[in-house]
């Protein structure tokens, strides 16, 4: 069974930066598509960004300029660096995997102080 694992979440100041990154693990003949969304307490997960293995990217609105995706396919492996951070960024960070059905990591705490 697939697995993806986070590291890479942590306290830092407002205007810092983090990098996630996100190891997928086990049987895999194809991802077509990883990200990574966010979740905080009382609202809905949300898309950060997502990257397609073509190297296609999204990214939310709220992101856009400050985040950057990007994705090593013979590690099976997605980052996400994270710049210009603010206390609104504050969430949960999850890492997903499209492989013909959703995959989903445990999440990632990251805390943007003001």
């Amino acid at each position: 069974q697939v697995q993806l694992v986070e590291s890479g979440g942590g306290l830092v100041q407002a205007g810092g930066s983090l990098r996630l990154s996100c190891a997928a693990s086990g049987i895999i003949f194809s991802i077509s598509a990883m990200g990574w969304y966010r979740q905080s307490p009382g609202k809905q997960r949300e898309l950060v960004a997502r990257i397609q293995s073509g190297g296609s990217t999204i990214y939310a609105d709220s992101v856009k300029g400050r985040f950057i995706i990007s994705r090593d396919n013979a590690k099976n492996t997605v980052y996400l660096q994270m710049n210009s951070l603010k206390p609104e960024d504050t969430s949960v960070y999850y890492c997903y995997a499209l492989l013909g059905y959703d995959r989903w990591g445990r999440g990632t705490q990251v805390t943007v102080s003001s």
